[in-house]
């Protein structure tokens, strides 16, 4: 697992509602939660460009960090903690608020781990099928130092009705999987023709009322008045 920075955290004190919560965010900083390891929850802000960081690097939000709580009351007390939930504002899309869990590296955790699928199966490159590839994500138990940053499955002789399910994915004796094994996590299916409706010549080439017919009576232009028989 790669080494990551040091999250500084600084404890936040007094009243935690919303407004609280936007003070914090128009200092410039992210309000957060960390719990977890049967310890009191501590609310705390975070610099979002780290927490940014983690989030979009290869092992994501399953990235394991050392968490240094500043403070007078903290003392610069470090643990390990993960990234569990996180929240965005809708429009501009900053981040709002997020969760964090202490960590037992001598304990196992159940995470979800991506599965990325390699190669061009011979289903779709020699039969005319296309790859569907139903789970992208399963979920996992193992130590934290052992979680994957995603699972890798080649693909490539996968032929068209072929499915890959978890049970065969790759695996090491390190990692429990908790997702169905019989669950399909690829298939090669066939592309369907789409068949062109029947049209009916006859009733096609039939001439079609005007659609004022359908609601009363057509009016026609007046005939010459008639003017009493004079020539």
């Amino acid at each position: 697992m790669a080494e990551q920075e040091v999250v500084a955290a600084k404890p936040r004190e007094g009243k935690f509602n919303k407004n609280a919560a936007r003070r914090v965010r128009v200092a410039g900083m992210i309000p957060g939660v960390l719990y977890g390891a049967k310890e009191a929850a501590i609310a705390v802000e975070l610099d979002p460009k780290q927490i940014t960081r983690i989030l979009h690097s290869e092992s994501g939000h399953n990235t394991i960090f050392d968490l240094e709580i500043g403070g007078p009351a903290a003392d610069g007390t470090r643990t390990k903690a993960m990234i569990v939930d996180w929240q965005y504002e809708p429009i501009k899309g900053k981040l709002m608020h997020i969760d964090l869990k202490r960590i037992a590296m001598d304990k196992a955790m159940r995470v979800k781990v991506p599965v990325l699928l390699e190669g061009i199966p011979v289903g779709v490159k020699m039969q005319g099928g296309i790859l569907d590839q139903v789970l992208r994500e399963v979920e996992i138990e193992c130590l934290p130092g052992d979680i994957p940053s995603h699972i890798d499955m080649n693909v490539s002789s996968l032929g068209l009705g072929s499915s890959i399910r978890v049970a065969d994915l790759p695996r090491g004796g390190k990692l429990k999987f908790i997702t169905d094994e019989n669950a399909t996590v690829a298939h090669i299916v066939s592309i369907k023709e789409e068949v062109a409706p029947v049209v009916d010549v006859v009733a096609a080439a039939a001439p079609v009322e005007p659609e004022v017919a359908k609601k009363g009576k057509v009016e026609t232009p007046d005939a010459p008045a008639d003017k009493g028989g004079k020539k």
